[in-house]
């Protein structure tokens, strides 16, 4: 069986959230994504790899030309799981706000 790449370990890169932002505005060739870094194209390529495998970026053939698209779909699998942590906290800091009033008013 093969392993899939984890999106967690995937977005854990800045280079690829990078490249993540860059789809996000339009659809690029693996060459124009190369133009915004200082790395080599072949880091690039690998780092566009890794995203379509954890298929935050997909693929489309325009002649002779690939180009990558930002997938948001899959990014809802970050956002869900980062979602229940942000509503377990929220609640953690009410009952730390409400706490802290009740103090305030016993003083007064």
């Amino acid at each position: 069986m093969e392993a899939r790449r984890d999106i967690f370990q995937a977005i854990a890169d800045p280079t690829r959230r990078a490249i993540i932002g860059l789809l996000a505005l339009q659809a690029m060739t693996p060459g124009t994504i190369a133009e915004n870094f200082d790395s080599s194209r072949q880091t690039i390529s690998k780092h566009i790899q890794i995203l379509t495998e954890c298929q935050l970026v997909r693929q489309e053939q325009k002649g002779r030309e690939i180009y990558y698209h930002f997938n948001p779909q899959k990014m809802r699998e970050v956002s869900d799981w980062v979602d229940q942590y942000r509503k377990f906290w929220d609640n953690k800091f009410d009952s730390l706000e409400n706490y802290l009033a009740s103090i305030q008013e016993k003083k007064i």
